[in-house]
């Protein structure tokens, strides 16, 4: 589970570093310093061998899974890594006693002691559903040839020329959408409180009708949304799977 753990840690953080880090030398700066870190709780942790192959899965994630969503590789690093997680999550369950950090690690919670493989987990699933869930939903959509809009105008991306998006006007909330749906989608799982999360996901739906009903004849916007929405919640869906099981191993 721990390999699991500090690879999303790794990943998810390096994510975000790389989205809002604008400078090249300070975002290297920041990720030599994520990776110092990990390693760091790793040797804390008795884990220092999964630390190092979570730093090295994550700069092979960021090879592979630029932001831009234009790697050869498409999603398939994403479908890799949640086998990855899975198999280990699975086969390696929680350590009783993690370490130098063990010793004086306390969480409790209304089911019991929460240990550090679990809450390490936690950490890595909420960070890597905010941005790297986004790089996952890019490259889909560029991998079927979907319509997006562009960033700025018309975009040839993944061999599909884009349209051009409207100037922007207000706040373009569409970035925060995506992580805050799937971070809710991830703790109403785990709540159980699937009437919530049907309501929540059917009203997503209908806030868009409005949008998509003026495509015509072209269904461009139609199947934008709905294979960007449904990658995004099968990411969500996944990471509150792993929770689970990792609770009950």
């Amino acid at each position: 589970m721990i390999v699991a753990a500090l690879t999303l840690l790794s990943i998810g953080a390096a994510d975000l570093l790389r989205r809002f880090s604008a400078h090249r030398p300070l975002r290297l700066t920041l990720l030599i310093i994520l990776a110092v870190v990990v390693v760091a709780i790793g040797a804390c942790s008795d884990a220092l061998i999964p630390a190092l192959i979570a730093v090295a899965l994550a700069a092979l994630w960021m090879r592979t899974m630029p932001l831009d969503a234009t790697g050869p590789a498409s999603f398939w690093p994403a479908i890799v890594l949640g086998a990855l997680a899975a198999a280990t999550t699975a086969l390696m369950p929680a350590r009783a006693m993690p370490g130098l950090i063990g010793e004086v690690w306390h969480l409790p919670s209304p089911e019991g002691e929460i240990r550090f493989d679990v809450a390490v987990l936690a950490v890595g699933v909420m960070l890597f559903v905010s941005e790297s869930a986004n790089l996952v939903v890019r490259a889909a959509l560029d991998r079927e040839g979907t319509w997006r809009p562009a960033d700025q105008g018309g975009a040839l991306r993944g061999g599909q020329l884009r349209q051009p998006q409207q100037a922007a006007t207000g706040f373009q909330g569409g970035r925060l959408i995506g992580p805050l749906e799937r971070a809710l989608v991830v703790v109403l799982t785990l709540a159980t409180a699937y009437p919530l999360l049907a309501a929540m996901l059917a009203a997503k739906g209908i806030v868009r009708f409005p949008e998509i009903s003026k495509d015509g004849e072209t269904g461009a916007r139609a199947e934008y949304f709905l294979v960007g929405s449904l990658v995004s919640w099968v990411v969500a869906l996944g990471a509150a799977f792993l929770l689970w099981w990792a609770v009950r191993v």
